[in-house]
C-alpha cells in the first residue's frame, strides 16, 4: 500500500501462476522515416522492474501498451518494443499483432508461468483514446473480451495516468486485483513527498521553453502553501519578468508572443503582486552576440535573443538551493544544448546535487539536460512522466490515481 495515498501495489496481491495484465508506458521516440526505437529508457523502466518481478514470481504476463497517436509520424507497432523487451528480461516473451481479437485470447490462454505476451498497439483500436469513466470503458470491447483471462491488473503507465483512457482505468470495476506497479509506485511516493508532504524549505524550480504552465503551476505552489519560493528560466522567467515591466527586447518578446503567453501576462502580473519575492526572477541573462555569450542587467537587455540566466543569478539560485529541503525542477534555464549557454542549468543541477534536498526533475527537456551533464544519477528521483507531471504538480492527483484509490478500497 502506498503511505499516504492508500493504493494497493503488488505487495498486496499474490501474482504467481496468475495471468496478470500489465498497463506499462513503451512509448518511445522513434524515426519518423524508418519507424525504428531511438531510445529504450522507458521500457527499461519497465523491465527492469515490474515485468521482471512479475516474470520471476512466475505469472503468466500480459503487457498493453500505446506508441504515439493516429496519425502523428511516430505511430507504430510494437513489434520492435517487444523486441528490445526481450533482451531486458530473463523470459520468454512473444508479440502478437492482435490487441482483443481471437489471435490475442488465443496467445494469452496459452502462456505459462513466467512468460510475457506484448499485444499490439492499444491505440490501433479507436475506443482506447476516449475519456470516460471505468464504469463506461469496462463495457468496451477491450476490456470485456480481456477482463474474463486476467486475475490481476497492473497500471505501470504514471506518464499517462492524466488520461482516463480505456486501458488505463477500464479493467478497475471488473478484475479482482487492480494495483499499482512499480515504476507508478515509485513516481506517486516521490510526488507525493514533494507536493503534500514537503520539507521545508521547499524550492520550485520552473524553465524550459513550454511556459503555458507558469501561471498555473505558481499560483498551486505558492497558494497551496506548498513550496517557499519559486525559481524561474527559461521562456517563463521572460515572460515573468516581461509581466513586471522589464524591457527584454522585441526579439525576446516576439517570441512569446507567437507561442501565445502573452495572454497569461494579467494573471502573472497579479501573481507577482500577490507572493513577491516567493517568485524569484533573474537579475542578469545570457544573450547572443555574434555567436558569443554576453551577460546584462536585467534593466539593459539588448534586443538579441536571450538564451540563459546570467551568472549572479546562477550563482543566487544555488545559494537557495543549498539552503533547501525540497527542491523540484521542471525546464532548464536555458539552452543547455550550446555549451556556451549551459551555465545557468549546470550550476542548479550543481546545487542540486551537492545539497542535502530531496531533488526531484521532470519534464522532457530537463531529464535530457541532467543526462547530457551528467547529473540523472546524482538526483533522488528522475520523474517519467510529461504532462502528468505538470497536471500533478498543479492538481495533487491524476484521473488514474482517483481509479486506483477508489477500487484499492
Amino acid at each position: 500500500m502506498i503511505e499516504g495515498l492508500g493504493i494497493k501495489t503488488l505487495d498486496d496481491v499474490d501474482v504467481r501462476g496468475k495471468t496478470v495484465g500489465v498497463r506499462v508506458d513503451f512509448n518511445s521516440p522513434v524515426d519518423p522515416q524508418t519507424k525504428r526505437l531511438l531510445d529504450d529508457t522507458r521500457i527499461r523502466a519497465h523491465a527492469e522492474t515490474t515485468i521482471r518481478e512479475l516474470v520471476e514470481k512466475k505469472a503468466k504476463v500480459v503487457v498493453l501498451s500505446h506508441q504515439g497517436r493516429k496519425g502523428d509520424p511516430d505511430f507504430t507497432s510494437l513489434r520492435e518494443h517487444a523486441e528490445v523487451l526481450s533482451r531486458l528480461v530473463p523470459a520468454r516473451v512473444k508479440f502478437v499483432d492482435d490487441i482483443f481479437g481471437e489471435k490475442a485470447v488465443k496467445e494469452i490462454k496459452a502462456l505459462s508461468p513466467g512468460e510475457v505476451l506484448v499485444l499490439e498497439n492499444v491505440r490501433m483500436w479507436d475506443g482506447e483514446a476516449k475519456n470516460a469513466s471505468p464504469e463506461e470503458h469496462a463495457k468496451t470491447p477491450l476490456v470485456q473480451a480481456l477482463a474474463p483471462l486476467l486475475e490481476v491488473y497492473v497500471v505501470d503507465a504514471f506518464s499517462a495516468a492524466h488520461r482516463p483512457h480505456a486501458s488505463l482505468v477500464g479493467f478497475a470495476p471488473v478484475v479482482k486485483h487492480f494495483v499499482a506497479g512499480r515504476v507508478m509506485e515509485r513516481e506517486l511516493q516521490a510526488l507525493y513527498r514533494v507536493r503534500n508532504n514537503p520539507e521545508r524549505p521547499c524550492v520550485y524550480v520552473i524553465g524550459g521553453a513550454k511556459a503555458e504552465d507558469t501561471a498555473e503551476i505558481i499560483s498551486s505552489v505558492l497558494g497551496n502553501n506548498i513550496a517557499d519560493k519559486v525559481l524561474t528560466g527559461g521562456l517563463a522567467a521572460n515572460l515573468l519578468l516581461h509581466s513586471s515591466g522589464k524591457k527584454i527586447g522585441d526579439v525576446n518578446v516576439s517570441v512569446l508572443k507567437e507561442k501565445g503567453f502573452l495572454d497569461l501576462e494579467p494573471e502573472l502580473k497579479k501573481l507577482l503582486d500577490k507572493y513577491g519575492d516567493r517568485i524569484v526572477l533573474p537579475v542578469d541573462l545570457a544573450v547572443e552576440e555574434s555567436g558569443k555569450r554576453v551577460e546584462v542587467g536585467v534593466d539593459s537587455v539588448p534586443n538579441l535573443p536571450i538564451k540563459d540566466i546570467g551568472s549572479r543569478t546562477a550563482e543566487e539560485y544555488a545559494r537557495i538551493i543549498s539552503e533547501a529541503r525540497t527542491v523540484v525542477m521542471n525546464g532548464p534555464m536555458g539552452v543547455f544544448e550550446d555549451e556556451k549557454f549551459s551555465l545557468g542549468t549546470k550550476k542548479v543541477f550543481e546545487a542540486m546535487a551537492s545539497s542535502k534536498a530531496f531533488t526531484l526533475i521532470g519534464g522532457g527537456h530537463t531529464i535530457a539536460a541532467a543526462s547530457k551533464l551528467g547529473f540523472a544519477d546524482k538526483l533522488s528521483h528522475v520523474s517519467t512522466g510529461g504532462g502528468a507531471l505538470i497536471e500533478y504538480l498543479i492538481k495533487g492527483t491524476l484521473p488514474v490515481i482517483e481509479v486506483l484509490k477508489k477500487y484499492s478500497k
